[in-house]
């Protein structure tokens, strides 16, 4: 197939209009920094000539990622229904059920989730998971609220602690952004109560009391309030205000319904206090103040709290607090800390807590049992037998709960969902995620395919994980083509996952791997220090050193090798474009962070001053400054031939504004000696957030046209 676009297919190019930026004796004349002001007619035309330019030059493709698009569709399971969770409600007024089995539904055609509830015979007996389900009660159709809007999103969705009432939270814009509702759901009236204008979260203290958060003028959630239901919102109470401008703040109830939790956090400390949800409109208690450089969390734990922090602790430690603990001086140990183990949380039962961790790169749960008195014994691991593999502990809804609910998938596994009884140790598969016949590749059978994990050495001579997935029949020859994903970046790990649009590359001849670079929280806690701030480059050398091995290993060559990554990853994309552009045919940048330093510079701007403990502050530092400068993609083109380039953005997205990538386009089109083989493109959705699309269909025809365009890049003989 042709990468050749239509005979009047040209690139749209950008006016400069130069604006001097001068910072510690440095002037930049940014040519495009007016790209910004998205009211502006011109900005407009420009990113809808973009668009129109990136269809003109992939029009050729809407066989491939149609056939692609009809793959997913085929292969997944359209009308499904999710494993349901028992939840104990405190018994209604009325003699409503006080325990039901919660669970979401999907439905052919329909786009968004239905979420669904029906009355508990007990806690061992589910409904079935299959067909039609007697009784059940639809709490909220999501395509019911969803309808005459371009975009929809659920910020929050939590039941009343009696059972009787909802909230939920939604945005129709993409830009996070929510509005309150509350329903009856003994009626299935929506109540009078509308709260405008909140951020993530929504907690409740009994029946009558919600707490939820609000975000500045920088999208920084700073403030904690409550409203108590059948009350003007405009009068609802401040109950936390976070005044330094580093801190977020987030709120939430303990698993046994007895506290509010408010957590306030920077990139390096936090602080958590708590309020009894039997003295809703009580002032809380700061658990331990916070000390910078000391990040702990704090779970209430019954009869005391648990607390996972890092006083001392590199890869943190596991400790316990009296219920009514102000100090930290009152922690004391319960699983100390271990160099190489990164303790990541704890859930807490009356018999049990689970704690999360991180070893050798790979997640684990760890049990610990309580005696009669409350107290932990030595704890045990949860054994699993892949090689590479994701678990993380979904919790129970019930503080007594004798089982707790696992999630666990690898590359090759599909998400599964498992049931784990805290006494006996029995692990019970309840539901492994379908993954449909496809007419043109027939059904899924994961002995066709391998996982890998393989050590790239970097520059430096650490060792860096590489995750990779294949067909088994896929040569290691460099004919192969490939795609290499990373992030690297806030101590996020990318875990080995399963993903059924992925099934389209490899069934293709692809093989696909993950670098775990440092920035990211594979390896630990120093890790994460050795790729941020002054150690950033480590995260872009990485990167190339694990495209270099792959190459070196036979995986697949550099005329085939295609590089995505999104938002931080997209920053990564775009540092290793310049570092080593003859390293990769294609690149694929989602939502990109390519203008750092423009974007860290301006505190006005959303989420900047929270950054600083990230990327350091170039503003005040002259030489975060310097070495910011010396990568953001943006400042470092030059003229050399890049790789294809594929921009996404969305023209909503409050954490990096679609302008950060058009600017990069319209520069990069300035210097990139690229012939009309390796095109430079930017797509811009222009009613949508950070997450890109909303509604299964549209993310789905998202990825096809994503995948269709890699695929064109760097394996055109494929046929669809």
């Amino acid at each position: 197939m042709s990468t050749s676009p239509g005979p009047d297919a040209s690139p749209p190019i950008a006016e400069q209009r130069p604006r001097p930026r001068n910072h510690h004796g440095d002037q930049f004349d940014d040519p495009y920094e007016w790209l910004r002001d998205k009211e502006n007619p011109d900005v407009l035309a420009y990113l809808e000539a973009e668009n129109a330019f990136t269809e003109a030059r992939t029009a050729h493709l809407d066989p491939l990622r149609n056939a692609i698009f009809d793959e997913i569709k085929a292969r997944t399971k359209e009308t499904d229904l999710s494993v349901p969770t028992y939840t104990s409600h405190a018994s209604a007024p009325d003699g409503s059920p006080s325990a039901y089995w919660y669970y979401v539904r999907t439905v052919e055609g329909s786009d968004y989730p239905i979420y669904c509830r029906v009355a508990a015979v007990d806690r061992h007996t589910p409904p079935a998971i299959e067909g039609d389900i007697e009784g059940e009660e639809v709490l909220l159709d999501a395509n019911v609220a969803a309808a005459g809007h371009e975009f929809f999103a659920i910020g929050a969705f939590a039941v009343s602690v009696d059972g009787t009432l909802l909230g939920y939270s939604t945005d129709i814009s993409g830009g996070e952004r929510f509005t309150v509702r509350f329903k009856d759901l003994r009626t299935g009236e929506l109540l009078p109560d509308v709260i405008e204008d909140t951020a993530y979260g929504l907690a409740w203290a009994g029946n009558s009391h919600v707490f939820y958060t609000r975000a500045d003028d920088a999208w920084r959630p700073y403030v904690v309030r409550r409203h108590k239901i059948g009350t003007d919102a405009a009068a609802d109470a401040d109950v936390v205000i976070e005044t330094d401008e580093r801190f977020w703040i987030g709120v939430d109830a303990s698993r046994d319904d007895e506290w509010i939790v408010i957590g306030a956090g920077s990139k390096l400390t936090s602080e958590f206090s708590l309020l009894s949800a039997a003295d809703p409109e009580g002032v809380p208690r700061v658990v331990a103040p916070r000390r910078q450089g000391i990040e702990y969390d704090v779970e209430p734990a019954g009869d005391r709290l648990l607390i996972v922090h890092n006083d001392g602790a590199e890869d943190f430690a596991l400790a316990q607090a009296p219920l009514d603990a102000t100090s930290h001086e009152q922690w004391t140990p319960v699983i100390d800390h271990e160099p190489g183990v990164r303790l990541t949380g704890v859930s807490a039962f009356a018999g049990h807590a689970v704690v999360s961790l991180r070893r050798n790169g790979l997640t684990g749960l760890h049990v610990l049992p309580r005696d009669a008195d409350g107290n932990f014994g030595a704890g045990s691991d949860i054994e699993f037998d892949e090689p590479l593999f994701t678990v993380e502990s979904s919790g129970a809804a019930d503080y007594d709960a004798t089982t707790i609910r696992l999630s666990y998938g690898s590359m090759l596994t599909p998400d599964s969902v498992y049931d784990y009884d805290l006494t006996s140790g029995e692990l019970t598969l309840l539901k492994r995620t379908p993954v449909q016949d496809d007419p043109e590749h027939g059904p899924y059978n994961p002995d066709d395919y391998v996982q890998e994990r393989g050590w790239a050495p970097a520059q430096d001579g650490t060792q860096i994980p590489v995750s990779i997935v294949r067909r088994r029949d896929v040569p290691r020859d460099g004919s192969a083509p490939a795609v290499l994903y990373g992030y690297g970046s806030y101590e996020i790990p990318i875990d080995p996952a399963f993903a059924i649009s992925r099934l389209s590359l490899l069934d293709r001849g692809f093989v696909f791997a993950v670098a775990h670079v440092r920035g990211g929280g594979e390896m630990g806690r120093s890790w994460y220090e050795n790729g941020k701030t002054l150690t950033k480059k480590n995260t872009f050398t990485d990167f190339v050193a694990a495209a270099e091995w792959l190459v070196e290993q036979g995986y697949t060559s550099h005329d085939r090798l295609a590089a995505r990554g999104g938002s931080a990853g997209g920053l990564l994309m775009g540092a290793v474009a310049n570092l080593a552009p003859g390293t990769f045919r294609a690149i694929h940048a989602a939502v990109p962070f390519v203008d750092a330093l423009t974007t860290i510079l301006d505190p006005n701007l959303p989420l900047t001053v929270i950054e600083w403990e990230e990327w350091g502050d170039p503003l005040h530092d002259p030489e975060v400054y310097a070495y910011m400068k010396e990568y953001t993609p943006y400042e470092n083109l030059r003229p050399t031939e890049y790789p294809a380039i594929l921009a996404t953005t969305s023209l909503n997205d409050t954490r990096v504004f679609y302008v950060e990538p058009a600017k990069w386009v319209a520069a990069l089109r300035q210097v990139a000696l690229n012939g009309d083989d390796k095109p430079i493109l930017l797509k811009t959705e222009m009613v949508a957030g950070h997450g890109g699309v909303s509604g299964r269909y549209n993310s789905w025809k998202e990825i096809a046209f994503e995948y269709a365009w890699i695929i064109d890049q760097v394996a055109p003989q494929t046929n669809p």
